[in-house]
């Protein structure tokens, strides 16, 4: 093979790569609180189920509302419970990854500091609604440090 065809080669995969129909699938935003899951405290999307091996899957992109963080592990369900009782249109969660040594835990969400434990409200996909939930939740005067995030709930494979 000479240098020619390695060269077009090499550009037709990076021009396959970065074809439209190549941007990583992201697995849909479930946020109805009602939603049956096996793990309440976690945000629900879809994860593929091909059988392709992945160190982790992302949801789509979504806003949530930081209501309060704490220590690693600290944030309890009934606390969580408590909040979405107060929210009950938007679902609440929380993180518990690397918390329960005996159950797998294994949805972290981005932008948010991995040091800390917290719990958020899904607040919608565009920012105009995440700022109507957060004029909400700062009228309830019990969540003062408050805060708009663009997250994604990422699986991660063990």
């Amino acid at each position: 093979m000479t240098w020619r065809c390695r060269t077009t080669i090499t550009l037709l995969t990076v021009a396959a790569l970065c074809a439209p129909g190549s941007v990583r699938a992201q697995g849909k935003v479930n946020p109805d609180p009602r939603l049956s899951q096996e793990k309440p405290h976690e945000i629900s999307f879809e994860v593929p189920n091909d059988g392709i091996a992945r160190g982790e899957y992302r949801s789509e992109p979504f806003y949530a509302i930081l209501l309060k963080t704490a220590r690693p592990c600290s944030v309890t369900e009934p606390e969580r419970l408590a909040v979405q009782a107060l929210l009950p249109d938007n679902k609440v969660f929380s993180t518990r990854f690397g918390c329960d040594g005996d159950v797998e835990e294994n949805i972290t969400y981005t932008n948010i500091d991995p040091k800390f434990g917290f719990i958020a409200v899904f607040a919608g996909f565009t920012r105009p609604q995440a700022e109507k939930l957060l004029a909400t939740v700062k009228a309830m005067s019990k969540f003062p440090g408050a805060n708009i995030r663009r997250v994604q709930a990422v699986l991660v494979y063990p």
